[in-house]
């Protein structure tokens, strides 16, 4: 897909770049190849291929996820700057 000079001014617009002549030509070739490539991949048949978030084997590094007593109230606030009645008290934050 060849981009026109107007498409890569629009994009180069939208992005808020300023572009010389030579630039917006080296571009549109560019940019046009990008496409060309995407379309390219468009063509390829993942029918049989089943979707991935990786290609890698699923392997969890966290721990076992085990319920445990909380830590008592007092501890959690022991270090806040301002508790009250047994809760985080935080400056507003509406104008």
């Amino acid at each position: 897909m060849t981009l026109t000079l107007a498409e890569v001014e629009h994009i180069a617009q939208l992005a808020r770049l300023h572009l010389s002549e030579e630039e917006k030509i080296r571009f549109r070739e560019q940019l046009s190849a990008i496409l060309d490539y995407a379309a390219r991949l468009q063509q390829v048949d993942t029918r049989d291929i089943p979707p991935t978030s990786s290609v890698l084997p699923p392997r969890s590094r966290l721990r076992e996820d085990e319920p445990r007593p909380a830590l008592p109230q007092q501890v959690i606030l022991a270090n806040a700057p301002f508790p009250y009645q047994g809760y985080f008290r935080v400056p507003p934050v509406l104008e």
